[in-house]
Parts: C-alpha cells; sequence; structure tokens
C-alpha cells in the first residue's frame, strides 16, 4: 500500500480551512443558544437588587391604650382621686353633690359638646345602661383584665355583646346629673386588674407591659 505524502505548501490551506470550520461552528452555537434563551426577551424583568437585599419593615403588632376620644379640644376637666398626690390635686379631684364630697374615681373630660367616645382597645361590651346620676353608662372588658367605663353619654351606638374595635364610636358625650356643672362631658374610668386606676398614666402604653 502506498502512502501519499501532502504537500507542504497545502499544509496552510489545510490549517485555514480547519480553522474557519471551527469559527463557524462556534458562531451557530451561540446563535442558537442565544435565540433559545431570549426568545421572549420582552417579557424579561432585570433588576439590580437581590432579594435578600430588600428591606422588610417590622410592623408593631402589640396593642397600645389610647385616649377615650380623638378630637384635640378636649382636655381634662377633673382629674383621678389619687391618694398619693398633694392636697391641692386631692380637692380638684373631688366631685360635690347633694351636699356631699365624693372622690372621683375616673378622669372628666371635656371642652367640646357632644364629641365622639371611642374605644379604647378592641373588646366585648358587657353593659349598657342608664343611670340617674352618671346618665348613659357604657361598659366593655378587654384582655388582660383590663376594663374600661365610659359615663355621662348623651346617646350610644353599641350594644351589650358587642364586640368593637379599637377607636369605634360607641357613642357621644353628655351630661351628667353628679356633675352638673361640667357641662357635656366624658366621665372615664379604667379598672386594670379588679382595681381602679388613673387612665392618665396608661395612655400609651402596651397592654403586654401592663
Amino acid at each position: 500500500m502506498k502512502h501519499r505524502k501532502i504537500k507542504p505548501k497545502m499544509i496552510p490551506v489545510i490549517y485555514g480551512l480547519v480553522a474557519l470550520v471551527a469559527i463557524g461552528s462556534a458562531y451557530l452555537i451561540e446563535n442558537a443558544l442565544k435565540q433559545s434563551t431570549f426568545k421572549d426577551e420582552d417579557h424579561y424583568g432585570y433588576v439590580t437588587k437581590t432579594i435578600m437585599e430588600e428591606e422588610v419593615p417590622v410592623v408593631n403588632t402589640q396593642p397600645t391604650i389610647i385616649r377615650p376620644y380623638n378630637d384635640t379640644e378636649i382636655k381634662v376637666l377633673k382629674s383621678y382621686y389619687d391618694y398619693k398626690a398633694d392636697e391641692t390635686s386631692q380637692q380638684n379631684a373631688l366631685i360635690y353633690h347633694d351636699n356631699t364630697y365624693m372622690q372621683n374615681s375616673g378622669v372628666a373630660y371635656g371642652g367640646k359638646d357632644n364629641f365622639d367616645v371611642i374605644a379604647i382597645l378592641d373588646g366585648e361590651v358587657v353593659e349598657v345602661k342608664e343611670d340617674k346620676l352618671l346618665g348613659k353608662i357604657v361598659q366593655v372588658k378587654h384582655d388582660n383584665e383590663i376594663i374600661s367605663i365610659y359615663q355621662s353619654l348623651s346617646e350610644t351606638s353599641v350594644n351589650k355583646g358587642d364586640t368593637i374595635k379599637q377607636g369605634q364610636v360607641i357613642g357621644k358625650s353628655g351630661t351628667s346629673n353628679i356633675s352638673t356643672d361640667l357641662g357635656s362631658h366624658l366621665l372615664f374610668e379604667l379598672i386594670i386588674n379588679g382595681s381602679t386606676v388613673n387612665p392618665e398614666e396608661y395612655y400609651d402604653k402596651l397592654v403586654s407591659e401592663i
């Protein structure tokens, strides 16, 4: 069998053909990959941040006690009677009725006629009644042994057994026969673990801290 030798002048031509074939094959493969990967390019969105870089704000889900009104014109008309307070403060927290001085077990708020009275927390209405001295009364039971009592109301918008939300209007301020000098007002009492407390010391506090 005879072996044919490649002429020296043909070697560069052969290498050139091989190189052209290799380059052409690479181009065809790359083009095919682009078409298959980005065929629907318009349907893709591009971002510069990863999911882990996104900051998620932390929301406080623990309830805090709010005031029983949302009108900025309302003010304290008569304070809670505190046994530890000075003599002047105690005198200003007395209620005079029928020739008798009584210690105020809540806080009287007023300064505007018929203002909205709202629930300080989510809860259940456990009592709605009318008293000859205190006017219309709504009592609400909340979590953590907290009870709120709204007195001297001119009207109510809830019924016994209702489940209410924090900030929900439960009535309107009114007058009472026990504090006629205060005019239209809300007499608000707060009971925690069976004891009457000064509401002014508990606003904006987390229920879990009480």
